[in-house]
């Protein structure tokens, strides 16, 4: 055997007449796969976990897990609420496994609407020129003051108009909201109100005692003057969660009211949290809600 076959067997002379071997080419489909490793592999590997729950949150969840992640109970006791007719989405009672609902959804168990968020409670201070709303076409909201506190969706517990001041809360716990914004119940607020001019004794008297406007009674908790300011600054305390009546008192008394601002609410106060800011209620201060 020649010298040149022996080499034909291991690859290819390199040349005319040369005993070099060219080494194998890895171009085009003999190239090596590349794997990732370390910190790229890492990276795609979370992109791509990323992009599928993003798919899956597009979808919805299962109504199972939506229950579970609420708090009420487990996945396996889910079921069986499902299939015994104790939960409704959107009015309706679902009985089907692996039903998918959106965060946005109205899921109830036995009646009451339940929330797969964390619960959050926070305490703004307002400042002027904001509406208190979660209507996106209002302009500037409170929710754009809040908006950096909390994913979960929080909303106001009762109004204030968009130029009075003071304290307001929210919440996206559904028990305490129906509890707090209960007519007979409540949610007791002060208020620091200054009118046009100073209120007469007789008027004070008559809104203590409760005034007829339109044929309607309007009670107020405590009514008195401001001490040591001028007769035409008033607190008046109210558990009504709309603050228009205030001003529904005031002008049927042929007062004008010049400031509104909200001082306290239940036993929430202003300390430390200036205008424009917010904070996050301690535990003591949800319990104290809790017991109202």
């Amino acid at each position: 055997m020649s010298r040149h076959q022996e080499s034909s067997r291991d690859g290819k002379a390199s040349g005319r007449g040369s005993n070099n071997l060219r080494s194998k080419s890895n171009a085009r489909g003999n190239a090596p796969i590349k794997r990732k490793t370390g910190a790229s592999a890492d990276k795609a590997a979370s992109a791509a976990k990323g992009s599928s729950q993003k798919n899956k949150d597009k979808d919805g969840i299962r109504l199972n897990k939506y229950i579970s992640n609420s708090g009420v109970c487990s996945r396996r006791e889910a079921d069986m609420y499902i299939a015994t007719g104790q939960v409704s989405v959107n009015g309706e009672i679902i009985n089907e496994m692996g039903y998918k609902v959106k965060l946005d959804d109205d899921v109830r168990f036995d009646g009451t609407r339940i929330n797969p968020e964390p619960k959050a409670y926070v305490l703004l201070n307002k400042p002027k020129g904001f509406s208190v709303t979660t209507s996106n076409e209002k302009g500037m909201t409170v929710m754009d003051l809040v908006a950096p506190a909390t994913k979960s969706r929080i909303q106001p517990v009762g109004r204030l108009g968009r130029n009075a001041t003071g304290l307001i809360l929210f919440t996206n716990d559904e028990k305490l909201m129906q509890k707090l914004t209960n007519s007979k119940a409540g949610l007791p607020r002060l208020f620091h109100i200054e009118l046009d001019k100073n209120l007469k004794a007789e008027d004070l008297e008559k809104i203590s005692k409760g005034l007829s406007v339109d044929g309607k009674k309007i009670f107020v908790e405590d009514i008195s003057y401001v001490n040591g300011s001028p007769k035409k600054e008033i607190g008046l305390k109210l558990r009504n969660v709309g603050s228009s009546v205030i001003r529904t008192i005031f002008e049927h008394l042929e007062y004008q009211v010049v400031r509104v601002d909200c001082v306290t609410v239940a036993s929430l106060t202003k300390k430390d949290l200036p205008r424009g800011k917010y904070k996050h209620l301690s535990q003591q201060e949800i319990n104290n809600l809790m017991m109202l």
